[in-house]
């Protein structure tokens, strides 16, 4: 008898058995997609080079294998043109999506669930996203933003270059909204595979503006926790 194999088997046993515990079941998941029909995800997001567009357009993919209805949203340009025209990357994305509707203050009414992806400024999020967010006042006051699930992405040109701070940046005004953050946290081990990062998926670009880690199957998963937490909240109010 082979006493280490079966020591070997029985460890593989318990660490699935965790794993199984903290990520859940794919019967659960099941069942989790059922209430996400009819869920209305806006993905709003600012981009230069591509990278928060590409994030956005993944989240789009995964909401949409579990049946939410989703817009992908762009918030305002407000940069110069002539600084867009002197940056070939930023101006070739500008004509890339110029037909990307922007954001209004009807898509945030409109929607159940919100996923912002933005890259960091100064470990902040960029000031075309903060300028979109402080026209919010109305909404806010009349209470239409309350019990809104939202969730953040991002990207940086390093791992430390101010990723979880600018997803938390953008967590401080949700929280005076009264939404409800649904972050990834480690809720499925793709987050590990992209970085690790539990607040939402952050991705590093290199100076040639291609994403170091692979974090398309995180993004998906969080855009799916994102509808399936809505789809719970939405259910509980009717």
């Amino acid at each position: 008898m082979n006493l280490i194999a079966i020591d070997g088997k029985n460890r593989w046993s318990n660490i699935m058995g965790f794993w199984s515990k903290l990520f859940g079941s794919s019967s659960n998941t099941e069942k989790e997609n059922e209430t996400v029909s009819n869920v209305k995800l806006a993905v709003i997001y600012y981009s230069m080079g591509g990278t928060n567009y590409q994030l956005a357009k993944w989240a789009e993919e995964g909401a949409k294998e579990v049946g939410a209805e989703v817009k992908v949203l762009k918030v305002a340009e407000l940069a110069p043109q002539s600084v867009i025209e002197g940056n070939p990357v930023w101006k070739a994305h500008v004509e890339a999506t110029k037909d990307v509707p922007e954001v209004t203050l009807n898509d945030l009414e409109w929607a159940d669930a919100i996923i912002f992806s933005v890259p960091t400024r100064f470990g902040n999020m960029p000031s075309q996203m903060k300028q979109f967010l402080d026209t919010t006042g109305g909404l806010w006051f009349n209470g239409k933003l309350v019990n809104k699930v939202v969730s953040a992405m991002t990207s940086a040109q390093n791992p430390h270059g101010g990723q979880e701070a600018t997803i938390l940046s953008l967590y401080t005004t949700m929280y005076h909204w009264g939404a409800i953050v649904a972050a990834p946290g480690y809720t499925d081990p793709v987050t590990f595979g992209a970085g690790g990062n539990p607040y939402g998926t952050s991705v590093t670009v290199d100076q040639n503006g291609k994403m170091i880690e692979d974090v398309q199957a995180a993004v998906k998963h969080q855009a799916k926790r994102t509808v399936t937490v809505a789809g719970w909240v939405r259910k509980g109010n009717h």
